[in-house]
């Protein structure tokens, strides 16, 4: 108990200790094992613990306690046979209570026996000497458990018959309509299929999985199923989805007729959210330009109407004044040449700008300014955009989301500072200020907008940090299903908690764990590469006094090194200083956690980046096999790291997934070009990457290999980028003119801004013409601040 006791207060070794001394004294003491696994626990060394209470349950088999400490760990560890042996032991120890079964039941769903589930919930219910009553939710939501899992197995008419049965019992009725539908339609009863969707469409029209389940139901082909949805339009008028889903599926004429009725519908309405609705159709051709069409039919028919002052009738139809309606028809039109399939900045601006003209100063100003500020951000005009953002947030304070957006705005133009004082308006910054708030609500947006600027400033530290929070972040959410394992048997909410644990399975395939750990992967394979970036702003050649270290002696190196390094210091010491000011600033007197590396210095300066590369590369490739990024990621540490064989899996999986992506050619030209130097590898090692590896040419030279890529990807920048590189693999001597394809690539047709912005980077890695460059990429993208000619 001491050892507990001590453990608490953070005292990690010298409770270990106590605990071991303990068992020493009593190795058959089933409450020493079973403290030590609970130590354990603490420190999330679960095999360990586990371990531990087996040897208690050695000594104690019936406990309880130890038998649920048991199967939580088994379950947080997936180990589902052993969690169902811990399940049964309790059943057998305490048959007469409830969660006990149902906790055996989950057990045996979880591990795909879906027909042991259904009879543990069936001999529980045989025990019951007489029926629950209706306001029994835990009971409630068990029967409807075991329906699912009936279900689940593909017994359908089954899980129909018990859910008639327990329909008067359970407690949540939609569940008993959607699954009643849904059973219906499965077993071919498509009368009773329809009659439940338009029972649940009464209750929630907008919903669309239930306007498919009708589809299906009455078996809608061709007019019949556009029929359908104008009766539907008239029996909800209100509600979108009945008016919007046949654009989906109508094409030519018909698809013209739909969409004018729906754009009348909405835009007599001003409704902002117009273009977001449609905007999923844009991927075909016909019908984007038939929306087009049809919108400036639209404005020009407005523009003749009498615009509407107050108190005077309408006359187009709606219930919205006639200057509100113009402005939003104008504002749909500056969306569709922003959309990124047109991208026609000039005439978005010249849409928004006239919208802007007209509107009154009040809360349509706010959505048009985020409309201008989007287009801006598009055009490449962060700083701009950032402003105008601005502008839309002073229009009402009190807007959490353009707040957010503004917030978001200032990070993309790195101004740092800024963002975190925009946030701190709707955050509690009594203790540890708005980061810390914002890190504590784990804002993860933020973090990582917040990480890609620091990393568009050369400040890798700083970056690092806040990937790493992202990465704990992530730690906590798998941490925290703990907690559910017991309670959601004591509150019954089973349904929710399997949902929870296959939700939990799947979260480290995350897009934002994703994007976060592509980052630090590469700045860990830059810091491997070169060390001396590590050490502040000075050292990464980007700022104003940067230094250039490629180029530089061994004792100039060393100078600008110690330079940097007491840059870094002085920050640190800055940063201290800053906080300890704003502690006396805040109200309160609780202690702000201390930060020890408040710059991410000790991240950047690790001695084993590429360890901490694998951190972040094993979840990647474990969860997102068929992430592109995660796999040419893997391909680059394991090469770094000398595991051949997995860079070559990782370089397969690649293959597999875009065989024609540009950062895969160059990896294949790389990996070729590492087997021509014939290193020294072991025998089996070498089969295995002749037999496997088979993507590089063999009856031409890489060269030409490489060049041909090019003839077949003439019309991607990418493409020409990564040719580039893999020339500089082979040797400055292999190819044409490396620089004269990157100009070249700044007139495709296809090329985007981000393309462009690589060719820059790319050009710079070359000691290329980069005013020319600029100049030129500043003809076609004049707006971006990113080819500014710096005075």
């Amino acid at each position: 108990m001491k050892g507990l006791l001590i453990n608490c207060q953070g005292k990690t070794e010298e409770a270990f200790q106590i605990a071991k001394e303990a068992l020493k004294q009593d190795m058959k003491s089933h409450v020493c094992w079973h403290v030590y696994g609970l130590l354990y626990r603490s420190q999330k060394n679960f095999d360990e613990a586990i371990k531990a209470y087996k040897m208690a349950l050695r000594f104690e088999p019936d406990s309880q306690q130890i038998l649920r400490d048991l199967a939580l760990l088994q379950v947080q560890m997936r180990d589902y046979n052993g969690y169902i042996e811990s399940r049964r032991l309790m059943v057998m120890s305490k048959p007469q209570i409830r969660q006990n079964w149902t906790g055996l039941a989950i057990a045996y769903h979880l591990a795909g026996n879906l027909s042991e589930a259904e009879s543990v919930l069936a001999k529980y219910e045989e025990t019951l000497k007489q029926p629950p009553p209706r306001t029994d939710l835990e009971n409630s939501e068990a029967i409807l458990y075991k329906n699912y899992i009936i279900a689940e197995a593909g017994d359908y008419q089954k899980a129909l018959d018990h859910l008639e049965a327990i329909s008067r019992t359970a407690v949540d009725k939609v569940a008993i309509l959607e699954a009643r539908a849904e059973y219906n339609l499965k077993l071919g009863n498509n009368e009773a299929a329809e009659k439940g969707y338009r029972v649940l469409l009464e209750r929630n029209p907008e919903k669309r999985l239930y306007y498919t389940g009708l589809e299906k139901s009455l078996g809608l082909e061709g007019e019949e199923r556009l029929r359908v949805y104008e009766e539907l339009a008239e029996q909800y008028p209100r509600a979108d989805a009945p008016k919007r889903i046949p654009l989906d599926f109508q094409e030519g004429d018909a698809f013209k007729s739909v969409a004018q009725k729906y754009l009348d519908w909405r835009l007599k309405r001003a409704a902002p959210s117009t273009f977001t609705s449609l905007k999923a159709l844009y991927g075909d051709v016909a019908k984007r330009e038939c929306l087009e069409s049809l919108v400036e039919e639209f404005l020009a028919k407005t523009r003749e109407e009498k615009p509407v002052e107050n108190g005077e009738s309408l006359t187009n139809g709606s219930s919205t004044p006639n200057n509100s309606v113009l402005i939003y028809t104008l504002y749909y039109l500056s969306q569709h040449h922003d959309h990124w399939r047109i991208r026609n900045t000039e005439k978005a601006l010249s849409y928004i700008n006239e919208a802007l003209e007209l509107a009154p100063d009040n809360a349509d100003q706010g959505e048009l300014k985020l409309g201008l500020a989007r287009i801006l951000k598009h055009a490449g005009d962060v700083r701009k955009a950032m402003e105008e953002m601005d502008s839309a947030r002073q229009k009402d304070k009190s807007d959490r989301y353009y707040n957010t957006k503004c917030s978001k705005y200032m990070l993309r133009n790195d101004c740092n500072e800024e963002a975190i004082k925009t946030m701190g308006l709707f955050t509690r910054n009594d203790v540890n200020g708005p980061l810390g708030d914002l890190l504590e609500m784990q804002c993860v947006w933020y973090i990582t907008e917040d990480g890609e600027s620091y990393v568009r400033q050369g400040k890798l530290g700083l970056a690092l940090k806040r990937f790493h929070a992202i990465y704990k972040i992530f730690e906590d959410w798998t941490d925290d299903q703990f907690d559910f394992h017991s309670f959601s048997l004591r509150k019954g909410m089973i349904r929710a908690y399997i949902e929870m644990v296959r939700w939990e399975d799947s979260l480290w395939s995350h897009p934002f764990f994703r994007r976060a750990a592509v980052n630090a992967i590469k700045l860990y394979l830059l810091l491997n590469d070169k060390p001396h970036l590590a050490h502040g702003s000075l050292a990464n050649g980007t700022g104003d006094d940067a230094v250039d270290f490629e180029s530089l002696s061994t004792a100039d190196r060393k100078k600008a090194m110690k330079k940097a390094k007491r840059e870094a210091q002085k920050q640190e010491k800055a940063a201290a200083e800053a906080a300890a000011k704003a502690k006396d600033e805040r109200k309160g007197g609780e202690e702000k956690k201390q930060d020890d590396d408040p710059l991410g210095a000790k991240l950047a300066q690790t001695t084993e980046p590429l360890e901490k590369a694998l951190l972040w590369l094993k979840p990647l490739l474990e969860f997102s096999p068929t992430f592109l990024e995660g796999q040419t990621a893997g391909f680059d540490v394991y090469m770094k790291r000398k595991k051949y064989l997995l860079a070559l899996k990782c370089l397969l999986a690649a293959h597999s997934i875009a065989p024609e992506d540009p950062v895969v050619h160059e990896q294949i030209v790389r990996f070729q070009s590492f087997l021509d130097t014939k290193p020294e590898l072991s025998p089996t090692v070498q089969s295995i990457i002749d037999e496997t590896f088979t993507l590089a040419p063999k009856e031409s030279t890489l060269a030409q290999f490489n060049e041909s890529y090019l003839s077949s990807q003439s019309d991607s920048a990418r493409a020409s980028f990564a040719v580039v590189r893999a020339r500089q693999v082979l040797g400055p001597s292999e190819g044409t003119d490396s620089e004269t394809l990157i100009f070249e690539a700044l007139k495709k047709e296809g090329a985007t801004l981000k393309d462009a912005v690589d060719g820059l980077a790319l050009l710079k890695e070359l000691k290329g013409d980069v005013g020319r460059y600029t100049e030129e990429a500043r003809q076609r993208w004049p707006m971006a601040n990113v080819f500014e000619v710096k005075a």
